[in-house]
């Protein structure tokens, strides 16, 4: 029998219950997604890293704070 509820609709008494109290896996998941995040900014890093204007500008600002004032 399907009840009824004003504010979330049909609810199935107890049968769905159990499936979302159990939060097994829920944390490896997220840690799927933050790598698979990870993984798709270091590969836009290595796209911008190979163009040779945006090299040179890197290297212009590491060797500025490298530089001693003198």
């Amino acid at each position: 029998m399907i009840r009824t509820n004003r504010r979330t609709g049909p609810t199935h008494p107890g049968r769905f219950r159990p499936l979302l109290r159990d939060d097994r896996g829920a944390a490896t998941a997220e840690y799927a997604v933050a790598t698979l995040a990870a993984v798709g900014f270091a590969g836009l890093l290595v796209v911008i890293m190979r163009s040779d204007e945006v090299r040179q500008m890197l290297t212009d600002v590491v060797r500025t704070a490298l530089t001693l004032p003198g």
